[in-house]
């Protein structure tokens, strides 16, 4: 990981620790390329969390929104689950 990165990551963990109480609900919000597995490969990273997934298709079907609304232990599990995510093509986390 790139310094930018991770200083990114780092403050994101800080900012996310100051204003929550763990375990906390946290809504995840990506988009996708609807091609290939994309969709499944970020259902597949919250796996047997009890996450309610919604997911949205573009008016033209070249994207897909996919909202992840899930209770996590900690910042560092958010951290680790946009780590988990960043290999997916296209994906955009927001």
């Amino acid at each position: 990981m790139d310094k930018k990165t991770e200083e990114f990551y780092d403050r994101l963990k800080v900012e996310l620790d100051m204003s929550n109480t763990w375990p906390a609900e946290y809504l995840f919000k990506f988009i996708v390329p609807t091609e290939s597995d994309n969709v499944e490969r970020v259902e597949l990273a919250f796996d047997c969390m009890g996450a309610v997934i919604k997911t949205t298709k573009s008016k033209t079907g070249k994207f897909t929104s996919i909202s992840v609304d899930v209770t996590v232990k900690d910042s560092q599990e958010i951290v680790d689950k946009y780590l988990a995510v960043s290999t997916i093509k296209g994906i955009i986390s927001l």
